[in-house]
């Protein structure tokens, strides 16, 4: 049973008495409880809307005592009950209004309630026919090879796409209309492996974990992290170009 964060104050302001924190103090604070925790993951939450830290006059973030059982609330509804961070922000605010939320049941080791492994419990994504993703793109099977052997797009063993194939089809096709052909997007190709790469570096330990709940938030944290390096690499290319995107 989750309590409700005490104190009554809204979110980033400090009862009379109490001290506000670094983001290092509250780190520490955490990571007893959720020994993978970062900075990182902390400033993510931040930005997600999910706690609102106070700023000094210098821009530093300070945390209140309730802002730090907010985290570990959060914290705990990922790791133990696997819910995305849109129902974590739903029920949070629940809680704030003083009502009672329901969660999903847990097993005795606070994973899945029937103990099965994580990577398990973890949805069927339904892979697309050849078919199914020239129709869905509106491209042709010429076109479709033609990306198939730049790398740009590939099968697995069986035939089947991923369903993130067609947003991939369509933006080629988009950016084929600037006359950027599939040889020039090897380059875009292989910054993502690579970025991949770094995210794969961070949770492969997590992955091998025997516990199924950090199995489990290697996942969370491998989605974290993407939604990071696409923010960073957004924000690196508009620099480069002087541009800003609305």
């Amino acid at each position: 049973m989750l309590r409700t964060p005490q104190g009554g104050a809204g979110h980033g302001t400090a009862a009379q008495g109490e001290r506000p924190m670094s983001i290092g103090t509250v780190l520490t604070r955490l990571r007893d409880e959720f020994p993978e925790v970062t900075i990182s993951k902390i400033r993510f939450l931040e930005a997600e809307g999910l706690v609102e830290p106070m700023r000094s006059p210098s821009g530093y973030r300070k945390f209140t005592p309730h802002d730090v059982e907010r985290l570990a609330l959060v914290l705990r509804m990922q790791r133990d009950h696997y819910l995305p961070l849109k129902v974590i922000r739903e029920q949070l605010d629940a809680l704030e209004r003083g009502e009672q939320i329901q969660l999903p049941a847990q097993g005795p080791q606070g994973g899945p309630a029937d103990g099965a492994d994580a990577a398990d419990d973890r949805p069927t994504v339904r892979r697309l026919g050849r078919a199914e993703l020239l129709a869905a793109a509106e491209v042709t099977d010429e076109e479709l090879g033609e990306w198939e052997s730049y790398g740009l797009l590939a099968a697995d063993d069986s035939g089947g796409y991923d369903p993130e194939a067609v947003t991939v089809a369509r933006l080629v096709t988009d950016l084929g209309r600037f006359g950027l052909e599939p040889r020039h997007l090897r380059a875009m190709k292989a910054s993502a492996e690579r970025d991949a790469g770094l995210v794969e570096q961070v949770v492969a330990p997590l992955r091998r974990h025997r516990n199924p709940q950090t199995r489990a938030h290697a996942e969370a944290t491998a989605k974290e992290l993407a939604e990071l390096s696409v923010r960073l690499h957004t924000v690196l290319v508009q620099s480069a170009l002087g541009v800003r995107l609305t």
